[in-house]
C-alpha cells in the first residue's frame, strides 16, 4: 500500500509544475502525463488491494510529523481565505474560516486523541478512487482541447489555463486524500482543500458574477466545514475518538448530525443548492469535475459512510426529507431551463438529492441504490458536461434551442449526448433500476412522503430529458453552419465515457454482485439479493437497451434526405426555413421551441419557496436533535 502517498502527491506535484510551464504544448503534455499517471497509480492501488484479499486495510499509525504539516496547511488555507475576503470585502466569510480553524486547533491541543490509524482502504474508498482517477483524469485530458476553444470564443477573459489545469489536479489530490482518510481530522483537511479549490475555479474569469458566485460557494461550504469541525470537537471530547468508523458505530447524535450537515452542504442540497448553480460560470471542465468526480461526490460519500448511524433516527429522517425534497424541487426547476449547463446542474442537484435520501433511510436496499446511482451519475454526467462544452465551442451557444436538429449537423456529439441522456433516465438503464430499488425501499420503510417525491420527481425528470433528446434528433434542415470544433483529445475522453456507460449498463448484474454487494457487507455486516432476475437475463435486456438509442440515431440519419429543401411557411420563404414575408409584406420569424413552463416551474417562482421550506425544516430539526441530545 506504499502507492497511496504517491497517488495523493503525484497530482499535487503536477499541480505545482503546470503553472511553471509557459508553453501551451508543454502544459498539454504535462496534463496528459499527469492524468495518465493518476490512472496508472489508481489501478496499481486496486491490484495491490485485491491481491491482499480485498479486505479493509488500516494504514499509518505514527504520523506526528504529517499531523503538524496538516495543521500548518489549515492555517495557510485560513490565511488565504482571510486575504481574499478582505480584498473583495466579503467579511462574513472571515468569521466562518477563522471560527472553524480556531475550533479545530483548540480541539487538537486541549483534548488530543490517539488515533490507532489514519487511513483505510476498503471497497467504497477504492470505488471512489477509481471514479476520481478515471473520470477526473479524462476530464483533465478533455480540458486541454476545450480551453483552446474556450479562449478563442472568450477573448475578453485573461488566459489563465495553467492555473486552471493546476487546480484540476489539486482537486484530484484532495479527493484521494479525503476518501482514503479514516481519521476525521485528516478528512477535514482535504475537505477544506476541495472547498477552497472550487472557490478558485468558480472565480476563474474574475468577472463580478464569477467572484460573487465563488464567494457564495465558499461561505456555504465553510458553513458545512464549521459543522464538520464541531462534529470533530464533540467526538473528541465525548467519545475520545476521531475515527469515522468508531463515531458511526457509537451512533453519537451530535457528531453524526454535524457531519451529516456538512455532507448536505457539500452535496449542494437545498437550501444550499445555489452554490452549485453559480458554479456554471466557470469553464465546463471544472463543472464536469465538480459534478461528477470530486466536490459533490465527497458530500454523498460522507453521508453513505454515516448511513448505518442514520437508520431509524431523527437525523436520518431529516437527511432523507432534505434529499427527497431537493430531488423533486430541482427536477421541477430543470424543466424551465433552456441553458444546457443549467439543466445539467439542476439534474445533478436532483440526482444527488435521491442519493442523499437513500443514505438518510440507511437500509441495505437504499444504500445499494445510492452507490449504483453514484456510479452511473459520475460517468454519465461527466460525459454530458463535456458534450455540452464541445457543442458550445462549436455553435457558440449552449442553448438547447440552438441544438435543434443537431443529429444532422454534429452527429458524433449528438450520439454521445444521446447515450448520456439515455443512461440517465431510460429503462432499464442503471439509473432507472436504482430508482426502482429506492422506491421499493421507501415503501418498505413506510416513508410515503419520499415515495411521492420519487414518483413525481421521476416524472419531471423524464419530461426535461425527453424534451432535450427530442430536440437533438429532430430532422430539421437549416442553412445555419455548424463546424465541429472538437479536438481529438476531447473526443478521446468522451468516447471512453460513452463506452464506460454502455459497459456499466451491459455488466450491471456483475457490478451489483462484485462491486456493490461487498460494500453493503462492509457497511452493514450482511447483504441480501436486491434484484431477483438472473444475471444472463438482465444482461440480455441491458444489451438490447444500450444499443437502442445510438442505433435509432444512426437509422434516422441514414433514412433522411441530405438535400436542403425550402418549405412553405405561410408567405415568401427567405431561403433559410426560418424567416418569411407574410401577406402584409412584413418579416416574420418561424421557430420551433420546447415548452418550458417558466411561469409554473421557473427559478424565480420556485427557488425561494424551496429554500425557505428546506431551511425551515433543517433549522427546526437541528434544534430538536441537538436539544434532545444535550
Amino acid at each position: 500500500m506504499g502507492v497511496i502517498p504517491v497517488l495523493i502527491l503525484w497530482p499535487a506535484l503536477i499541480a505545482l509544475l503546470i503553472p511553471l510551464l509557459r508553453n501551451s504544448k508543454a502544459r498539454g503534455i504535462a496534463v496528459y502525463v499527469g492524468a495518465g499517471g493518476v490512472m496508472i497509480l489508481a489501478l496499481t492501488l486496486l491490484i495491490s488491494w485485491l491481491r491482499g484479499g480485498g479486505q479493509m486495510v488500516k494504514l499509518y499509525q505514527q504520523t506526528e510529523g504529517i499531523d503538524h504539516l496538516m495543521l500548518a496547511g489549515e492555517l495557510v488555507l485560513m490565511v488565504l481565505i482571510v486575504y481574499l475576503s478582505i480584498r473583495h470585502r466579503k467579511y462574513p466569510v472571515i468569521l466562518l474560516s477563522v471560527g472553524q480553524t480556531g475550533l479545530l486547533i483548540w480541539s487538537e491541543t486541549t483534548q488530543p486523541v490517539e488515533a490507532p490509524y489514519h487511513m483505510a482502504v476498503d471497497c467504497l474508498a477504492m470505488l471512489m478512487c477509481i471514479i476520481a482517477a478515471f473520470v477526473g483524469g479524462l476530464i483533465c485530458i478533455y480540458a486541454v482541447g476545450y480551453m483552446k476553444g474556450y479562449h478563442k470564443h472568450h477573448t475578453e477573459y485573461q488566459d489563465r489555463s495553467g492555473f486552471f489545469f493546476s487546480m484540476l489536479f489539486l482537486f484530484l489530490a484532495a479527493m484521494f486524500g479525503l476518501v482514503l482518510s479514516e481519521n476525521l481530522v485528516w478528512m477535514y483537511f482535504f475537505w477544506e482543500i476541495t472547498s477552497v479549490v472550487s472557490f478558485l475555479l468558480i472565480g476563474y474569469t474574475r468577472t463580478e458574477e464569477a467572484v460573487n458566485n465563488s464567494f457564495r460557494a465558499l461561505w456555504m461550504n465553510l458553513l458545512g466545514g464549521l459543522g464538520f469541525a464541531i462534529g470533530i470537537a464533540v467526538a473528541a471530547g465525548t467519545l475520545g475518538t476521531v475515527q469515522l468508523g468508531e463515531v458511526v458505530a457509537a451512533g453519537a447524535v451530535i457528531p453524526v448530525v454535524m457531519l451529516a450537515f456538512a455532507g448536505l452542504t457539500k452535496s449542494a442540497q437545498l437550501p444550499f443548492s445555489s452554490w452549485l448553480l453559480g458554479a456554471m460560470v466557470a469553464p465546463t471542465p471544472s463543472s464536469a469535475l465538480l459534478h461528477s468526480a470530486t466536490m459533490v461526490k465527497a458530500g454523498v460519500y460522507l453521508l453513505i459512510r454515516l448511513s448505518p448511524a442514520l437508520c431509524n433516527t431523527m437525523t436520518g429522517m431529516t437527511v432523507a426529507f432534505i434529499g427527497g425534497f431537493t430531488f423533486i424541487a430541482a427536477s421541477m426547476m430543470a424543466i424551465a431551463q433552456n441553458d444546457g449547463k443549467k439543466v445539467l446542474a439542476f439534474s445533478t442537484i436532483s440526482n444527488l438529492g435521491l442519493i442523499v435520501a437513500c443514505a438518510g433511510i440507511g437500509a441495505e436496499e437504499t444504500i445499494w441504490a445510492a452507490i449504483l446511482l453514484m456510479i452511473f451519475h459520475s460517468v454519465s454526467k461527466s460525459m454530458l458536461f463535456q458534450a455540452v462544452g464541445s457543442i458550445e465551442n462549436s455553435l457558440g451557444s449552449r442553448d438547447i434551442e440552438s441544438m435543434h436538429g443537431l443529429l444532422l449537423r454534429l452527429p458524433r456529439l449528438t450520439y454521445i449526448m444521446g447515450i448520456g441522456i439515455a443512461g440517465m433516465y431510460l429503462a432499464p438503464f442503471g439509473m432507472l433500476i436504482s430508482k426502482w430499488v429506492a422506491l421499493k425501499a421507501f415503501v418498505d420503510a413506510d416513508n410515503y412522503l419520499l415515495v411521492i417525491f420519487l414518483a413525481y420527481g421521476s416524472a419531471t425528470t423524464m419530461l426535461y430529458w425527453t424534451k432535450w433528446l427530442s430536440k437533438l434528433v429532430s430532422l430539421h434542415h437549416t442553412k445555419e453552419p455548424a463546424h465541429d470544433a472538437t479536438l481529438p483529445d476531447q473526443y478521446l475522453s468522451m468516447y471512453i465515457h460513452a463506452a464506460a456507460t454502455l459497459l456499466l449498463c451491459l455488466l450491471f448484474p456483475l457490478v451489483s454482485t462484485y462491486v456493490v454487494d461487498p460494500m453493503i457487507v462492509e457497511l452493514f455486516g450482511s447483504a441480501h439479493e436486491v434484484l431477483s432476475m438472473s444475471v444472463l437475463t438482465t444482461m440480455a435486456i441491458m444489451l438490447v437497451s444500450v444499443i437502442f438509442v445510438p442505433s435509432l440515431m444512426f437509422l434516422l440519419t441514414r433514412a433522411t434526405h441530405r438535400d436542403y429543401v425550402p418549405i412553405y411557411m405561410g408567405g415568401i420563404n427567405e431561403g433559410d426555413n426560418t424567416y418569411f414575408t407574410n401577406s402584409f409584406g412584413e418579416p416574420e420569424h418561424l421557430y420551433l421551441s420546447n415548452w418550458y413552463l417558466r411561469f409554473e416551474f421557473g427559478m424565480r417562482r420556485l427557488m425561494r419557496p424551496a429554500v425557505i421550506v428546506a431551511a425551515g425544516v433543517l433549522i427546526v430539526m437541528l434544534c430538536l436533535i441537538v436539544g434532545g441530545a444535550v
